[in-house]
């Protein structure tokens, strides 16, 4: 999967910042040329070496030169966490926190968040922040946690000026102010947060002004390419409005096809209604019920609630015997193609010792990949597919 998220919203660890959502850090962009020397890396993490045992750790998490194991990376980390490296207090803080490798912890999560800001990281403030703004482990105290967001994005942080932006935009803990809102994702989209651009373009896209929009549109082109899965989404509905924007006669598809192997449910619904409509690609019956059967599976109820009806007319033209065939290949895709945590980048320098990890859009569970909203929503800043229209039988533009 090549997600999300751009911006360790996970584990926002140092560096630079990934695209939200998927969130991740230490985006470098060379490349690993060769896997790591493992007996190296291990005979010195072994003897104490705490850079060895972050490595050791990443290898790991990563199955770079080793099968891929997450409580042998857990146990690396917590052991350079414990000799006091505030990058590995962060990383283990976020593994329980979001339960990997480990058995979910927030209390636990949450002390060694602490223990990193302690030791002057500063991007763990916002994680720290997370977990003040649910309870998580800490009182829940969502004026505190802006003013760590706050004090995170003062000192180059993009994270947390984004999560300001987000607390500002929603009213969650301070009064709503759209102005705040997008002062502080102007700020991170300055400060290399690729979902903060992604957070500013849903701003503008509300705005009747042909300077904004069109800027809007460069927004989204820009936080699609670093990796927010939402951008592609919207992107691809905006292609869908402007064609004329589109670089190539099938991007909008091409970035809806991306979105929904990424596992963004909303965008196997469009994928689901232009097929069935015969709008950018060949009208297909069995296509369009694959995808409504793929978005049912892909998301919550309200997934199924929403396609509940073109399954039922497309499953009486279709008749059993294609459904069940068609059922099966869904239920194989969704499989394939939707984990709910996966990797966004594990290049460079600092994947060697903190792979960016992505979570995608859980139903369930809060972490700090999940800052605003509820356990049962959406992750904040994801649009709303919205109510049926003629055209397209959804609000193709989304909705903030």
């Amino acid at each position: 999967m090549t997600g999300h998220r751009s911006e360790r919203a996970f584990s926002i660890l140092p560096g630079a910042i990934i695209a939200s959502m998927l969130f991740a850090i230490s985006q470098s962009r060379t490349a690993l040329a060769i896997d790591p020397d493992i007996p190296r890396i291990q005979g010195g993490a072994e003897r104490g070496s705490i850079q060895q045992q972050i490595e050791l750790a990443a290898a790991y998490l990563a199955g770079r030169g080793v099968p891929r194991d997450e409580a042998q990376a857990a146990y690396w980390y917590e052991k350079a966490a414990n000799a006091g490296d505030p990058g590995a207090q962060q990383e283990i803080g976020f593994f329980y926190q979001a339960g990997i490798g480990v058995k979910r912890d927030p209390a636990r999560a949450a002390q060694w968040f602490g223990r990193a800001v302690s030791g002057g990281l500063i991007s763990a403030k916002v994680n720290l922040g997370v977990a003040y703004v649910w309870g998580l482990g800490e009182r829940k105290d969502p004026v505190f946690a802006a003013q760590l967001f706050r004090d995170a994005a003062q000192k180059g942080n993009g994270a947390g000026a984004r999560y300001l932006g987000l607390m500002y935009q929603l009213g969650f803990g301070i009064p709503k102010d759209a102005s705040q809102a997008r002062h502080w994702f102007e700020l991170a989209a300055k400060l290399h947060s690729v979902p903060a651009k992604y957070d500013l373009a849903l701003m503008l896209l509300q705005e009747p002004d042909a300077v904004n929009r069109d800027r809007a549109f460069q927004l989204l082109r820009e936080s699609a390419a670093g990796g927010v899965v939402a951008a592609k989404h919207q992107l691809g509905l905006e292609i869908l409005h402007r064609p004329d924007l589109a670089r190539t006669s099938n991007e909008a598809v091409t970035l809806l096809e991306e979105a929904a192997s990424d596992g963004f449910w909303k965008s196997s619904v469009v994928l689901g209604i232009l097929s069935r409509d015969g709008i950018q690609m060949e009208r297909d019956s069995k296509t369009a019920y694959f995808h409504f059967r793929v978005s049912a599976l892909q998301g919550s109820e309200k997934a199924s609630a929403l396609v509940a009806n073109d399954l039922r007319k497309l499953s009486l033209e279709l008749g059993q015997t294609q459904i069940q065939a068609i059922d099966q290949q869904a239920d194989e895709w969704v499989q394939k193609h939707s984990r709910p945590l996966e990797f966004v980048d594990m290049r460079g320098e600092k994947g060697k010792m903190f792979p960016a990890y992505a979570l995608q859009y859980p139903a369930k569970d809060i972490h700090a990949g999940l800052l605003l909203g509820s356990p049962e929503a959406d992750v904040g800043g994801i649009p709303d597919i919205g109510e049926p229209s003629p055209r397209y039988g959804l609000n193709m533009r989304g909705r903030n």
